[in-house]
């Protein structure tokens, strides 16, 4: 991972309590390596990975002070989880989803912070924004909602869940409402559905909940996170808290591409260095194309980083200044989260393809990393296609297609 001080030397968060953050991250690294492959097998985070976010003050690094978290700028998400998986892509999303609903929480009414932060500031909270997945209808001093969620990251060791849903009504002319619900995980039906070929250690299982309602101060309209004061903003002051939510939601796990690529660039060329061919015994390091492969993939790592962090920083400096970022800011934010993403698969891609037969063991790590940036890929928030056309709309005076922003 490369030196940060320079890069953090003009931010205003509290240099010392983020620079601290960060080495308690490095220093978990090698344990992370260790049992990345025992992560996978489990098909979720083990308790001593946990613990150890816990311990280190990892998932309240956005929490804001007045409970005891760091409320640090929103760059941390990036660079936390761009350490973090670098032993292991699957900690560091889980890491950057968990972090991330502390931030939100924050943006709830007072009465829903004060509902899970009185009773465990450490609560942990999931999510599925699958929006299309929950309907809801209003009802008296609330909403009754259902519906089957996926990829509810990190879902195994949370207490709480935010539920993205679509509100209808009979009032044609009212149209459909964007809204996300706080739920106890006493509410939901865990399914276990999450066996797949990537990011296997994430948990991301499906949840269940069936007519449960849902009062209104534990919920919040898409539409009042989309930048300026929210509902929480008396009890959570800051320009943290007045972030665009789904404006900035790539970067959310984007630094777990991130990490990912730089762990496997490290490996490829420590290997790289003493490596020699089977076939004719040439060191691997005097080969051309090795040389060339190791600097295309680190290019594109780098540039994702200063895009990443870039967006982040900027992002950050609008909201102290009061200014909301306008839409075609917001789906620039949303191009450059997938476009990022995009240069780390294809560094990790490079550097496979560069790899030989050696990288298919299961023993390497190559091919874990390999089968983990092509799932962080496949998340909708990375498709270029998506976020790419988007963009391109607005650009040309058309309306978003992305009802979030």
């Amino acid at each position: 991972m490369p030196e940060m001080s320079n890069q953090l030397s003009n931010q205003s968060v509290a240099q010392i309590d983020y620079g601290v953050m960060l080495d308690r991250a490095r220093a978990l690294v090698p344990a992370l390596q260790e049992r990345a492959a025992r992560t996978e097998k489990l098909r979720g985070i083990p308790g001593e990975s946990v613990d150890a976010l816990h311990r280190t003050g990892l998932f309240r690094a956005l929490q804001p002070r007045r409970v005891g978290g760091s409320e640090l700028d929103y760059v941390a998400l990036v660079d936390i989880a761009a350490i973090l998986a670098e032993g292991d892509a699957s900690v560091g999303w889980v890491f950057g989803n968990l972090a991330s609903h502390h931030w939100m929480l924050a943006m709830f009414p007072e009465r829903a912070q004060a509902t899970i932060w009185d009773e465990d500031r450490n609560a942990l909270i999931a999510s599925s924004f699958v929006f299309p997945a929950g309907r809801a209808t209003r009802v008296d001093g609330g909403y009754r909602i259902g519906g089957r969620w996926p990829f509810s990251s990190g879902v195994g060791p949370s207490t709480w869940n935010i539920l993205g849903g679509i509100v209808t009504s009979d009032d044609a002319a009212a149209g459909a409402e964007y809204r996300i619900f706080l739920v106890n995980h006493t509410d939901y039906t865990i399914l276990d559905t999450w066996d797949v070929a990537g990011l296997g250690g994430t948990g991301s299982n499906d949840i269940e909940c069936k007519d449960l309602f849902v009062p209104d101060h534990m919920t919040l309209a898409v539409s009042e996170i989309a930048g300026g004061p929210t509902p929480g903003s008396d009890a959570s002051p800051g320009a943290l808290y007045e972030l665009p939510v789904f404006a900035l939601f790539p970067f959310v796990l984007s630094g777990a591409a991130l990490g990912n690529a730089q762990g496997c660039l490290e490996a490829f060329v420590e290997g790289a260095r003493v490596r020699a061919s089977r076939y004719n015994l040439a060191k691997l390091a005097d080969f051309q194309a090795i040389q060339i492969k190791i600097a295309s993939a680190s290019a594109k790592i780098d540039a994702a980083r200063k895009i990443m962090r870039s967006a982040c920083i900027d992002a950050m400096a609008q909201a102290r200044e009061g200014r909301i970022p306008d839409l075609a800011e917001k789906t620039r934010y949303r191009r450059d989260g997938a476009f990022s993403v995009g240069l780390c698969t294809e560094a990790v891609s490079t550097l496979f393809s560069a790899s030989g037969a050696g990288g298919l063991y299961m023993s390497s790590p190559m091919q874990r990393q390999f089968r983990d940036a092509h799932a962080i890929s496949a998340h909708i928030a990375f498709n270029f296609d998506a976020a790419g056309s988007n963009f391109g709309r607005v650009a040309l005076g058309l309306a978003s297609e992305n009802p979030t922003l």
